[in-house]
Order: C-alpha cells, then structure tokens, then sequence
C-alpha cells in the first residue's frame, strides 16, 4: 500500500467517467490559418487554440482538457442525476390527480363499454368532483407508484443506453446511424417500461362508481400482474405496444420540425421566465395532441386484457373511428394539456426553491 502512488493514474479516471470517449481529446486542428501583419489576427479554427503574441512573434497554446487538468467530477455528476430524479419524483407525485383524470377522460368510453362505468364524465372538473365524491381525495393518486416507477425507470435505462453508445469506439457515429440508434434506445426503453405504464393505466381506471359501493377491481400493482397474467398471459401485459413504436417515430419527427421554432422562441423569450414557460407549454402541448389519438389506442387496448380484445392496432382504431367517431381520439386531450401546464408551474416553483436555497448556502459560506 505504501509503494501506491497518492493519485490514480490518468488511464483510470478516463476509465471511471462512464460518458468519456478518447475521440473526444481528437485536438488536430482542422482548419488553421494564423496570419499576423501588424495588429492583424485572423484565425478559422475548431480546437480550444488561443494565440499568443510576442513582439513580431505569434505561438498557438492549445487548452488542456478537462480530464488531464484535475479529477473527474464522478461523484458530483451521480449526486445530480440523483438529485434530478427525486424532483422527477416529486413532480410527477404532486401532478398525479391530474394525470389520473387525464386517463379517466381519456378512456371513459371503453369503461362504458365494459360497464364498469355507469356514463360519461361532464368535463375534468366533474371527473374531479366524481371521483373525490365516490373514492376520496386520496384516489387521485392511485396508480401513480407504478406511473414514478415507470418514469424514474426511464430515465435511468435512457442514460445507462447513452452512456454505452459513447463506450463503443469501434462505431463510427454517423447523422444517420444517430438517428437510428435515438429511436431504436426510446423503442428498448418504451419496451422495459411498458409494464409499469399498463399496471397505472389500469389501476387509475378502476374506479368505484357510488359511494356506497366500495368494490374494486384490482388490489394493487401485483394483483394487476396476477389477474392479467392469469387470463391473458405475458401478452396481456403488452397489450397496445405495438401503436408504440409508431408513436414514437411520430413524436421524433414532431419533435424534429418544432425544436429550431422552439428554441427560436425561446432565444427571443430569453429574459421572461414567465414567457418561456408559455413556450415550453405550448410546443409540449403541440407534440401530445400530435400523437394523442395513438396514446389513445394505445391506453384502450390496454382496457381489454381480461375481456373482449381487439384484434390488433388497426382494428381498435376501425372500432373507435365508426362506433365513435374521430372526436373519440382526443379524449382526456383538454386535461393533457392542463396536465403539462401544471407541470411547468411546478417546474417554475422548483427552480425558485432551489435558487432561494443556493443563494442561502453561498451566503451561510
């Protein structure tokens, strides 16, 4: 132990950032062309090269990376991924009625259908009244374990994805092979998470339909598994992932096309907080309503494990458009969007309560 040198060696710290690639100290300048007349300096570079002139002589110092200059910042970058997914956490906690009001609206008719629900619903505030009157407050959150499990989940197999992408040396990371592996990761991810969401799905649209009647459907997230696993088998589970993938590729386009005009706002909303949550609201909202009717398809046939199924994708979409009509497809749409609209409040008072204790710990040092 005493022959160990103080400091690990710099092959180990750039072994430990997981998010490190060597093609990133690639500093071969790729273009240069340093010419000095007098008080003349005209450089066209894409390294960090920074000239330094001395009397009639000019030498180029390149900037060290970040990894050789000190120790990688490991236990700082895990404490904020944690940190960043208890405030998912508690987000998605604090907007959970809405969320469960939301699936409510949205799936009102295949309950009907099933007759587990006696009629429509008059809008999101008699859901809201509805639902406190017959279950309780407390209801409003139901399935939302399964539904923070899901996201939390999410985010964590997105990054442990990113992260390997940029381990593999051997790829050469092309526009288009980027493009691929983005959707195939969201398709993985969507697939490893999927249970969660159809356990929530159908734990929020269990509802008591009187007051004096307090019989449920399911008991729990594992009664969910079992009763599904029992009538329809691991099939069951997945039931309406396949208009997933379809979702997905529409909502990267969507994304895609409304990103340069977001950010275009966004730029010129740069000093309005108030302005760029508006922003971010309404081009949040654009992209749901964009694949709200696959959502849609997606959550009702999630509805028919354990009674009368679709055959597939399009012939639930044939079902709804004739019996129901394409207004069917925007079901719950109105509470989605006051759903985002919630979300980027609560993001707004998070960022508040965050600086206010920032700006306390610096001046307590």
């Amino acid at each position: 132990m005493e022959n160990e040198p103080l400091h690990p060696p710099i092959s180990q710290k750039m072994h430990w950032q997981p998010g490190l690639s060597f093609r990133h100290f690639n500093y071969i300048t790729i273009m240069e062309n340093i010419r000095c007349s007098g008080a003349s300096l005209t450089r066209i570079s894409r390294s960090p090269v920074h000239p330094v002139i001395q009397g009639s002589a000019v030498s180029v110092v390149k900037s060290s990376p970040a990894a050789f200059v000190g120790a990688p910042m490991e236990n700082s970058k895990a404490s904020s991924f944690i940190k960043g997914l208890a405030l998912l956490g508690v987000m998605r906690t604090a907007g959970a009625p809405f969320e469960r009001v939301k699936l409510l609206m949205q799936n009102q008719n295949e309950m009907i259908i099933s007759g587990r629900l006696p009629k429509r619903y008059n809008g999101i505030f008699d859901c809201f009244a509805t639902t406190i009157r017959n279950e309780g407050i407390v209801s409003l959150w139901r399935g939302n374990i399964a539904f923070v499990t899901a996201y939390l989940s999410s985010e964590v197999i997105a990054k442990a994805i990113h992260h390997y992408g940029y381990s593999r040396e051997d790829i050469e990371w092309t526009h288009t092979r980027r493009k691929v592996a983005v959707f195939l990761s969201a398709v993985v991810n969507q697939f490893l998470v999927y249970p969660l969401y159809y356990a929530g799905t159908r734990m929020a649209n269990d509802v008591i339909t009187s007051s004096n009647s307090r019989e449920r459907q399911f008991n729990g997230i594992f009664d969910v598994y079992r009763k599904t696993l029992k009538s329809d088998g691991i099939a069951g589970v997945y039931r309406g992932f396949n208009i997933m993938i379809p979702k997905i590729a529409l909502l990267r386009a969507v994304t895609a096309v409304s990103k340069p005009w977001q950010q275009f706002l966004l730029h010129h909303f740069q000093g309005s907080v108030l302005g760029r949550a508006v922003v971010n609201t309404l081009y949040a909202s654009c992209r749901s309503m964009a694949v709200h009717p696959l959502d849609t398809v997606s959550r009702r046939m999630m509805m028919t494990s354990g009674a009368v199924k679709y055959r597939h994708s399009l012939h639930a979409i044939t079902c709804i458009f004739y019996n129901e009509g394409v207004k069917s497809f925007y079901s719950g749409a109105k509470a989605q969007i006051l759903t985002l609209a919630v979300y980027q409040v609560y993001g707004l008072c998070l960022r508040y309560v965050v600086g206010v204790l920032r700006r306390k710990n610096t001046g307590d040092k």
